[in-house]
């Protein structure tokens, strides 16, 4: 009976010890989430600033987006197969120092005045967060119970929205605070002068971006020197609601309907959160809105990002007490609601109600991650690099929007997003069923 009870004391003194682990093992991790935000938010301030420097179409200002998030389908795979074989924890400082290599190409794209090595820039630097998010979201999942992974992850992830709603108000004093001229004014000047003032626009950008890449350095060498749990990519995670994995059900994670489903989700509603993200300062700029100067829009797009992070903060707690898949079609549907309310308004009421969207967005992808990974054991990590190649959705999305936009104006192209929201309301009503849901 002592041994029995001395067993039991030590598997309990165990189990707490790995508890503690893990928690502070997550606390290291939620300062990756705020980087990977803070700079992909950073391209809602540079669009409209490369778009007066290079008196660039709508379209042609959403191809930042494009090379930023074709990252995602590019690396993702590579990034999923090299975090299985080396383990998360290389994977990020592997994405670290490719993100900090992308941060330094923006010095000599301002001083040649390319816009095309912006592009490249900003592809290397997204190449860098692929491997993060493939090493960093699964990373999450499997630091505790599979039962509160969606509340894990919406937690850490809140951290990212912290990043994304510092970021424009940030980039809004260090980018948009130089006054950008209208293009009669441009006409006017000489072509020494347009070169002299393009440039000075461009360089604008070099002292913040040069600062984010020697953050990020040093964040991946402390990286490198930390103690945390050694997880690979290949181990058994995410499991269905009884606590067993389904590795067996199927030979790929392409097997599993929440996955595939879930994909989807990702890619359209990445795409939507993008898409208003990016358009926000040009439409609170228009007319029919409110004729904002830039450098005043950038600053309200903290709001947008700022009510993500607050989602995110009340939707862990919630998603204890409320069925995640349940909540992520509510959000969806309400999300909808409210574009559709600001493309039929004018105003404030158009810009606050889009603004809201933000809140509502805050726990989808976390959500959709952890029930497209539910269940998937030995294959999580090739799901987790599938999940990231749907981020390619903020590429082609914002795109499309834009080409909507140079031809009804921007006012109602914001319907794009609004398609996007209801797919994801299918996907948490019907769409999420995990292995273990779908056999009981």
């Amino acid at each position: 009976m002592a041994s029995q009870v001395s067993t039991t004391t030590s598997v309990n003194l165990a189990s707490e010890n790995q508890e503690r682990n893990y928690s502070s093992s997550l606390a290291v991790l939620t300062s990756l989430f705020f980087a990977i935000g803070f700079t992909a938010a950073l391209n809602d301030i540079l669009i409209p600033h490369l778009r007066a420097i290079f008196s660039l179409s709508y379209a042609e200002a959403m191809l930042v987006q494009f090379c930023f998030r074709l990252a995602y389908l590019s690396v993702s795979l590579p990034a999923g197969w090299i975090a299985g074989k080396l383990g998360y924890k290389k994977g990020i400082v592997i994405g670290l120092t490719t993100a900090g290599v992308g941060c330094l190409i923006f010095y000599p794209a301002a001083s040649l005045e390319q816009y095309g090595v912006f592009l490249l820039a900003l592809f290397v630097l997204a190449s860098g967060f692929t491997f993060l998010q493939v090493s960093v979201n699964p990373y999450v999942t499997v630091l505790g119970k599979p039962e509160t992974a969606s509340s894990r992850l919406n937690l850490t992830q809140a951290f990212d929205s912290l990043g994304t709603t510092v970021a424009p108000y940030l980039g809004s004093l260090l980018i948009l605070s130089f006054t950008v001229k209208g293009a009669q004014e441009l006409r006017k000047f000489s072509p020494h002068q347009l070169a002299l003032y393009r440039l000075a626009e461009a360089r604008s950008v070099q002292v913040p971006y040069l600062g984010l890449g020697i953050v990020l350095f040093a964040i991946a060498a402390i990286f490198a020197f930390l103690k945390l749990p050694e997880i690979k990519g290949g181990q058994p995670s995410a499991s269905g609601g009884d606590g067993q994995n389904y590795d067996d059900l199927h030979k790929s994670a392409w097997g599993y309907k929440n996955l595939y489903l879930g994909v989807i989700g990702i890619f359209v509603y990445v795409g939507a959160e993008v898409s208003i993200g990016s358009f926000l300062v040009n439409y609170f700029g228009s007319h029919d809105i409110l004729s904002m100067p830039a450098a005043e829009a950038g600053k309200f797009v903290a709001f947008y990002w700022g009510g993500a992070m607050v989602g995110r903060f009340i939707g862990s707690g919630l998603q204890r007490k409320i069925k995640p898949a349940k909540m992520l079609a509510f959000n969806a549907l309400t999300a909808a609601l409210l574009v559709i309310v600001s493309m039929l308004s004018f105003g404030y009421l158009a810009m606050w109600t889009i603004l809201l969207v933000g809140l509502f967005n805050s726990i989808m992808f976390p959500t959709i991650f952890s029930l497209s990974i539910n269940g998937l054991g030995k294959h999580t990590s090739q799901a987790s690099g599938i999940l990231c190649m749907a981020i390619v959705g903020g590429a082609l999305i914002p795109v499309v929007q834009g080409l909507i936009a140079d031809n009804i104006g921007i006012h109602h192209a914001f319907f794009i997003p609004v398609l996007c929201y209801l797919y994801i309301a299918y996907y948490g009503l019907r769409g999420y069923a995990s292995p273990f849901e779908a056999q009981t």
